[in-house]
């Protein structure tokens, strides 16, 4: 059985994304990071609205509107689809461990 806590040691080498489960209009995803952040002048504008938890780590996201939000272990946020942001930061040890649902979920 799977563990959302079980890390291999090439995750630090690497950003890794695995898809947890799929269907016809939602995806779940890990995510791991071990300092990896968003190449500078570089935005995420994703077709889909995202729901994140950082289940473990620290890490920082910017938008386009110089918003910032830090984030620790069980922290959360929707990012609508095509809002422009980024990540700034993500903790090495521990590693950030991310969930992350894509898919319509604004009402």
């Amino acid at each position: 059985m799977p563990n959302i806590y079980e890390l291999s040691q090439e995750v630090y080498q690497l950003e890794k994304f695995e898809q947890i489960v799929s269907g016809k209009n939602i995806q779940i995803e890990r995510i791991i990071s071990t300092g990896q952040i968003t190449p500078s002048g570089q935005w995420y504008d994703q077709e889909l609205d995202e729901w994140v938890i950082l289940i473990q780590g620290e890490a920082e996201l910017s938008y386009a509107d110089d918003t910032r939000i830090k984030l620790k272990a069980g922290d959360y946020l929707l990012i609508p689809a095509h809002t422009k942001h980024r990540v700034e930061y993500t903790s090495i040890e521990p590693a950030c461990i991310w969930l992350a649902v894509h898919g319509q979920l604004s009402s």
